[in-house]
């Protein structure tokens, strides 16, 4: 095998950079981890069970989610409104990642 020379690569181009892209964000690991953990939540849920975010960053980082597609919204047309947030099936491929991170953090708390 030949050995690989960092002058010649671009990290930019690696799955490491594409995932990252996805995932990047104050918010993003810890919404899907609320996802993973009890798969169906509405906003109000999530707002408090998160706790330190702003309604406007919430929803800015969930239409990134959705727009990813790792993340499913489904409206319901009543009065008040209901929305409800899941994962997808291309969110739930991130949950062995979570899991991992999860049992990492266990392991090592200090």
């Amino acid at each position: 095998m030949e050995k690989r020379c960092i002058s010649s690569e671009c990290l930019k181009d690696t799955g490491f950079s594409y995932t990252l892209s996805l995932i990047n964000g104050k918010y993003k690991m810890t919404i899907l981890y609320t996802l993973m953990e009890f798969e169906i939540v509405r906003f109000n849920e999530m707002k408090r069970y998160i706790g330190n975010i702003s309604y406007k960053t919430l929803s800015s980082t969930l239409k990134e989610l959705e727009n990813d597609r790792l993340i499913h919204r489904e409206e319901f047309p009543q009065i008040p409104p209901k929305v409800e947030y899941s994962l997808t099936q291309r969110g739930k491929s991130l949950i062995p990642i979570l899991d991992s991170m999860c049992e990492w953090g266990d392991n090592n708390r200090i």
